[in-house]
């Protein structure tokens, strides 16, 4: 059966569910056990619940692109929605710039810590950059599935343009970032040096903006490498996700056909751009010792990482397409779809009450729920089953958030 606006998909409902369950579980504490516990298994999976320090990708890496792509996936639901309500272009217009600000002005308000006594103009966390991306994200998915790919295939390109004509970073430069915190495996050479931390062509602009606006001090650096361009290659994430949710909405194969083609579009996007990041060998009198085409890197968001990722996302999302809608493990999936239905909520609560959350588990439990091994998981856990229950009751009340 083909899926139409008011048919709900609980796949994807159940798919961005695990996403942000993965997010709110703060890594279900096992940096901090593998920390403790040297050579353990804690170690061994450990690589795959944090960030890489700059190219590479992990299963963490993958929360904020799978968010984006199915921030992009949902569009076409919700329009096809407000259409047949009778909302007008520049009713949808209205919503969708509405909704740009305000989540911006959310990705600013988390930015800033209790600490700060000044508004912390930062655009580099998830909403501001769905935000940053969002209303061009609605005017390209208006206008057909052939104007979302030229849009993702000219985004790609362009934004590869841009890293590439900035300057190589110099001797002095990289001296100058050598000793700072994170940057041990961030400084690449030969070709790949355009996608440095801090000497990219996105730090510079950052340098340069931000600068612009009110601060408590002048701007130099984000300590993670983040930049705020990384909507522009993100809304190519989202995009992706659009043109997905049109295939989804749209296709008229069967639920077993479309999990097929986007389990191969996976496969083919991962390696593509497993490929763009190998090192090749240079032809002869090139002049750099090794190239890497397009480095992954996900905290600048390089074209590549955009291939990648969405590959892996397309892998996920087909995978609970076929146990959701092809198998039918609807009540498996529930305690996902709880969470998925209210996706904005508990990333709002997790941000801004987690650590409330966990400092309270401690005052009013025993001390025998916290033995001294299982510390971090327990308490982890624990901050993940409250925002659940939260979730839970306001799935009974029919309550959702949505901007």
């Amino acid at each position: 059966m083909n899926p139409t606006t008011t048919n709900r998909l609980l796949s994807l409902d159940a798919f961005r569910g695990f996403i942000m369950l993965l997010m709110a579980s703060s890594g279900f504490g096992i940096v901090q056990m593998a920390a403790a516990n040297p050579g353990s298994v804690w170690e061994f999976i450990k690589p795959q619940f944090e960030h890489q320090a700059w190219q590479g990708c992990s299963l963490w890496d993958l929360i904020q692109p799978s968010f984006m792509f199915m921030v992009g996936v949902a569009v076409p639901f919700s329009y096809a929605k407000r259409r047949e309500h009778g909302q007008s272009f520049f009713g949808m217009a209205w919503h969708a710039l509405s909704r740009s600000i305000l989540l911006v002005a959310l990705g600013v308000m988390l930015a800033t810590r209790a600490s700060d006594t000044h508004t912390v103009f930062m655009f580099a966390n998830v909403l501001a950059q769905i935000g940053l991306g969002y209303f061009f994200l609605f005017l390209l998915s208006r206008m057909g599935w052939e104007y979302m790919m030229a849009g993702i295939i000219l985004i790609l390109a362009g934004y590869s343009w841009f890293f590439i004509q900035h300057p190589l970073p110099s001797a002095q430069d990289l001296a100058s970032i050598a000793g700072m915190k994170g940057t041990e495996n961030a400084i690449l050479q030969g070709f790949s040096g355009h996608w440095n931390i801090h000497t990219n062509a996105a730090a510079a602009f950052d340098r340069w903006f931000l600068n612009q606006l009110p601060q408590a001090q002048p701007f130099q650096y984000n300590l993670g490498g983040y930049q705020t361009l990384n909507f522009i290659p993100a809304l190519a994430t989202m995009l992706g996700g659009a043109l997905t949710g049109h295939f989804l909405m749209r296709s008229q194969h069967t639920d077993k056909r479309k999990c097929a083609t986007l389990f191969i579009t996976g496969i083919v996007l991962v390696l593509v751009g497993t490929a763009l990041d190998l090192k090749v060998l240079p032809v002869v009198g090139a002049k750099f010792d090794h190239l890497t085409v397009l480095p992954v890197v996900k905290r600048i968001w390089t074209p590549s990482w955009a291939i990648l990722s969405g590959g892996w996302v397309l892998i996920l999302l087909s995978i609970f397409h076929w146990l959701v809608e092809i198998i039918g493990m609807r009540r498996l999936v529930f305690p996902l779809v709880v969470v998925g239905m209210n996706s904005i909520t508990i990333y709002l609560l997790n941000s801004l009450c987690g650590g409330w959350i966990r400092d309270n588990l401690h005052k009013h439990l025993p001390d025998a729920a916290f033995p001294a091994y299982w510390t971090p998981v327990i308490e982890r856990c624990g901050v993940l089953f409250v925002l659940w229950l939260v979730c839970f009751w306001l799935y009974r009340q029919k309550a959702f958030l949505k901007l």
